[in-house]
């Protein structure tokens, strides 16, 4: 028996980050059905929780889930008689000991959520219910995170996600990438891999999922060397990634862009991240995931905030807003708008917003900085005590009550 350790349940933890999503994603190609696969996946993590705590982890943590999870799923099978040839499918899938697959570029050796990332992005589906299954089902993000992403209460998402199931089973749609028709899915694919990247940048508790959507852009750029929106993206991600290091105070609160440290940011990173801008614009075809990496670019070549290039930041935000015209899009566009024309010009910009954005904290951050500025401070108060409400991620929280004085 394995004597158990004070880190059980960091490496539990670190299980689910790096297993979770490979494993619902296998289990789905030998079931076809999404709620078997997540549920015996969920299961298998309850007996992991009681089983690894009483006896130490496993040597192979990956494997153990994998090898509970079919056996919870042929269980539920089982139970289901006209579904029994499935369950023998499923039970005879033997799982290799050697643990989970080794991370490779090839297409047909990478990680199952390769595969399942372009099946969950099919055209047949809605595109909000796209990305919300593709974000809670491949990526492992939970239902809450996923509706906080949209601006949507979590019935509504968890409502989305359960229809495209449905069409997922009612129309066949398999999960792999295709021969052909990639191009059509792969704005959707790099926009998970885009959102789950954000789930992780600014939770401490989600962190890994930043490392694990780089890894993705990676394996995409790989397979899909001549498309330059997924170098974009990667260029995006690996600047974003390098100012990590800097990214939170010794309290946990978030550290504003203006207060970093920059001798802590990854230069070499910076560097490399350039190198892959500079190959998207090689096919002089420009996208919105280019252009916020353009900009993110601006940043990391500013010595300082004060000498960042903000007008040719708000140049680049102008063209992506011929992309993207997201009220997010245009409320990040408003703060390089503050820098360049003063503060009074971007609040009537995001004023403009409030009938899309009242809900989003960020908005209400923004609106308070740009009061404050302006000397408003009493309406600042207010709305850094909105902000504050509608914030769900406690580094976000700790950065609105540092504001607050609270």
């Amino acid at each position: 028996m394995t004597v158990p350790g004070p880190d059980t349940d960091t490496v539990l933890a670190d299980a689910v980050r790096h297993e979770v999503g490979p494993v619902v994603a296998a289990l789905h190609r030998l079931t076809g059905d999404f709620d078997v696969a997540e549920e015996a996946v969920q299961d298998a993590l309850v007996s992991a929780v009681a089983a690894w705590r009483r006896d130490g982890p496993p040597p192979n943590p990956g494997a153990w889930l994998t090898l509970a999870a079919r056996r919870k799923a042929v269980d539920r099978l089982r139970r289901e008689a006209a579904r029994g040839r499935l369950a023998a499918a499923v039970a005879a899938t033997r799982v290799e000991a050697a643990g989970p697959p080794d991370r490779s570029t090839d297409w047909s050796d990478t990680d199952e959520r390769v595969a399942m990332l372009f099946g969950c992005c099919h055209p047949a589906l809605a595109v909000e219910a796209r990305l919300a299954l593709t974000l809670r089902s491949v990526a492992g993000l939970t239902t809450e995170q996923v509706a906080r992403t949209f601006l949507v209460p979590e019935a509504t998402l968890a409502q989305r996600i359960v229809r495209a199931k449905r069409k997922i089973v009612a129309t066949g749609i398999r999960m792999e990438v295709p021969d052909t028709r990639v191009p059509e899915r792969l704005d959707d694919v790099l926009t998970v891999v885009y959102l789950t990247y954000n789930a992780g940048f600014v939770d401490a508790a989600s962190r890994g999922l930043a490392q694990d959507a780089v890894w993705l852009a990676e394996v995409l750029t790989t397979g899909l060397p001549r498309e330059p929106e997924a170098w974009g993206l990667l260029a995006l991600l690996t600047l974003q990634q390098s100012r990590a290091a800097a990214r939170f105070g010794p309290n946990g609160a978030l550290v504003l862009l203006a207060d970093q440290d920059r001798a802590r940011w990854d230069h070499p990173a910076i560097a490399r991240a350039e190198r892959y801008l500079e190959r998207a614009a090689v096919w002089r075809r420009p996208g919105r995931f280019q252009l916020q990496a353009a900009i993110a670019a601006c940043h990391a070549s500013a010595p300082t905030y004060a000498e960042t290039d903000w007008l040719q930041i708000l140049t680049l935000y102008d063209l992506l807003l011929r992309h993207d015209r997201s009220p997010v899009v245009r409320l990040n566009r408003a703060v390089a708008l503050a820098e360049c024309m003063g503060p009074e010009p971007a609040l009537r910009e995001v004023d403009a917003l409030a009938g899309q954005l009242d809900a989003y904290h960020l908005w209400h951050a923004t609106r308070a900085d740009l009061l404050r500025r302006l000397g408003r401070m009493e309406a600042a108060t207010d709305a850094n005590r909105r902000a504050l409400d509608l914030a769900a991620i406690p580094a976000e929280r700790a950065l609105l009550r540092d504001r607050l004085g609270t």
